[in-house]
């Protein structure tokens, strides 16, 4: 493998998270600077974000938006964040243009990165339920959801549902950087 900092190298998407590590008010605060200052098309800087933090009514909002199957996880997870875009083009519930996706993928991608230098992992989640968000957390009409990153330090693998086990504790694969290149 190449050099790569670690910050990348060692980020992962854990399934299992700390039952009661709490996100810090200085460490909500850190990543979401770091997702501020993401790249954007024309600096429109079309992200929004909304953070609940366990067990607190916004984080229940958005955790009962999630499909089962997530929440099965999810709930553990010390802070759950609602990754949205500004578009007064898109109606409610619909997925955004490349271009937005693409400027709020950068944001999260930072945040990530972020959080890995903070020693937190996050796991992003785009089955949402879109309609749900925007009127369990009362969304601006042009604000748009589109993912939800679930936040928190990693816990117990064999906590989790014995059917996820497997997923979690299985060794990290990528494709060989020859398959990524087209010649």
């Amino acid at each position: 493998m190449a050099d790569l900092t670690p910050l990348l190298a060692f980020r992962w998407s854990p399934l299992a998270f700390h039952p009661t590590d709490e996100l810090s008010a200085a460490d909500a605060a850190s990543l979401l600077e770091a997702a501020r200052w993401a790249p954007s098309l024309g600096n429109r800087q079309p992200w929004r974000f909304t953070l609940g933090h366990r067990d607190d009514e916004t984080w229940k909002r958005i955790l009962v938006n999630l499909p089962e199957r997530e929440q099965r996880w999810a709930h553990r997870a010390a802070a759950l964040l609602l990754a949205a875009h500004v578009d007064a083009d898109t109606a409610p519930g619909a997925a955004p243009a490349d271009g937005i996706a693409y400027d709020l993928g950068q944001a999260v991608a930072h945040l990530t990165v972020q959080a890995t230098a903070l020693g937190l992992h996050v796991r992003q989640v785009l089955t949402v339920d879109r309609a749900g968000l925007v009127a369990d957390l009362h969304l601006p009409a042009d604000v748009r959801p589109y993912a939800v990153v679930a936040v928190g330090r990693l816990g117990d693998p064999l906590s989790l549902p014995a059917d996820l086990v497997a997923e979690e504790t299985s060794l990290r694969h990528r494709r060989p950087l020859a398959d990524l290149l087209l010649r």
